[in-house]
């Protein structure tokens, strides 16, 4: 996996997280540095540590899927992004919630992070993947983009929320087309 389809699938899987911290920004009001780094370190530590154990589940189970491990990449890419447009044009908004309790942010890192678990699997069917480069770039990607995230919420409220999440679900199902299409030398891309 090349440093442009890694850059693409770190932006892609932080678009929840992205999206939540968004909303906690608007929650909270006033932010401080703190209040954004506390939300970036819970939402980037678990977006880095599920696609490391989506990874090395992925390695137990390599000898038996070499086969057909673009069309696992794709399907687990395209699944992932299909669930995230199906949220974003969903209707149904759900409260904000301003705590930066660790029982609360434990639920909302796990919540967004468990397509990075999918996509760690897929990682480990990808040759070539460095899984601690990319696990560290995912996390540190994630990190600002949720900071960020709380800081533009309180500014605009959750206006792009349902953008950001259309979005990151449109590159993970191109992503895993790419991958796909390659691996059957179908396409051939300079990144």
């Amino acid at each position: 996996m090349g440093i442009t389809e890694l850059l693409i699938l770190a932006v892609a899987l932080s678009m929840d997280a992205f999206a939540v911290a968004m909303c906690k920004g608007l929650a909270l009001g006033r932010i401080t540095v703190k209040n954004a780094a506390v939300v970036g370190l819970w939402f980037g530590g678990f977006q880095a540590l599920m696609p490391l154990l989506g990874y090395f589940l992925g390695v137990q189970f390599a000898d038996y899927i070499t086969a057909v491990d673009h069309w696992i990449a794709f399907v687990l890419l395209a699944l992932i992004g299909a669930q995230m447009i199906r949220e974003a044009i969903s209707k149904k908004e759900e409260p904000a919630d301003a705590s930066l309790k660790p029982k609360k942010m434990l639920v909302l890192a796990l919540a967004t992070s468990i397509d990075a678990l999918a996509a760690g699997i897929s990682m480990a069917c990808t040759p070539g993947t460095n899984i601690w480069f990319a696990v560290l770039f995912i996390g540190v990607t994630t990190f600002i983009l949720s900071a960020v995230g709380v800081k533009l919420g309180s500014l605009f409220g959750t206006k792009y929320k349902s953008k950001a999440e259309f979005c990151g679900g449109l590159i993970l199902i191109l992503l895993g087309l790419k991958i796909l299409l390659e691996d059957l030398n179908l396409l051939t891309l300079p990144f």
